[in-house]
């Protein structure tokens, strides 16, 4: 039994569906009371954050938890005791390929993780860290300009990144819960295909069938316009990314298809895939 955590967000659910195709059991953590929009075959665990015993109750008879910081990064702590007590031998945690191993952490987003990944480290569990690139979704933050004006607006059009695709994630993930070999591993995650944040917005434009125009704005002008729904430290790491990478080859790593044994998805078949948020 594999409990899933965050099993009803972008990597989650193809987390699920992939665990079960494989014939495993899977166990959702979900907090309140309505009922998810998860696959046939897939266990419910309630969570009440004010009330500890869900924690071990959704825990109870698990092999391995799949932790999604975004999920319960704020408990972490009582997750992993939880899962010692209840036997748990294995979790696989969601990080970030901004965590470094120097005890340096550049970015507020790799301390953050480099925090939770050390606390799953200490725990009885043998843990595995999938540190993963900017994730394809991303880009749908891009949607409603795309939708309404034909236009992308962010800054340093030539920075280049790596987009992966939610499910090669999640079928990397579904690989280390289920396979032997690796305990203590940290993999690095990201796609196979470098491209511009210009290019990012063509793909997208040619996969919904007219163009999408790129209009680069000035640092403290995606400040401004982000600084409704982005940690202002949040966005500072994003564009000192973005300018560590300008008229550079983004970040690329081989881990994915080590694991999986499958060619990634690349960004093009991803926006294919995807048309309709940007229609």
């Amino acid at each position: 039994m594999i409990l899933v955590t965050g099993a009803t967000g972008k990597v989650g659910r193809h987390l699920v569906t992939g665990l079960l195709a494989e014939g495993a059991a899977v166990r959702a953590l979900t907090r309140g009371t309505r009922e998810p929009a998860l696959p046939a075959g897939t266990e419910i665990a309630r969570w009440e954050p004010a009330q500890p015993t869900t924690l071990a109750a959704a825990l109870a008879g698990t092999t391995a938890v799949f932790v999604n910081v975004t999920a319960v990064g704020g408990v972490i702590g009582e997750l992993m005791d939880a899962a010692s007590v209840a036997g748990t031998r294995q979790a696989v945690m969601l990080s970030s390929f901004t965590v470094q191993d120097n005890g340096v952490q550049p970015y507020s987003i790799g301390a953050h993780h480099k925090a939770i990944e050390d606390q799953v480290r200490a725990s009885a569990l043998a843990a595995t860290f999938l540190r993963c690139g900017g994730f394809a979704a991303n880009t749908l933050a891009w949607a409603p300009m795309i939708r309404g004006e034909g236009v992308v607006r962010a800054p340093y059009a030539d920075a280049a990144t790596a987009p992966i695709a939610e499910r090669d994630i999640a079928a990397a993930a579904v690989r280390v819960l289920l396979d032997g070999g690796h305990a203590g591993a940290r993999y690095v995650l990201t796609g196979q295909q470098s491209l511009t944040q210009a290019g990012q917005a063509q793909a997208i434009g040619a996969a919904i069938g007219r163009p999408v125009r790129f209009e680069e704005l000035s640092a403290e002008a995606f400040r401004q316009a982000t600084a409704g729904y982005l940690p202002a430290a949040a966005a500072d790491d994003m564009l000192r990314y973005l300018a560590a990478y300008s008229g550079r080859t983004a970040q690329l790593s081989p881990d994915l298809e080590v694991i999986t044994r499958q060619p990634a998805t690349t960004f093009t078949d991803w926006a294919v895939e995807h048309a309709a948020s940007f229609r």
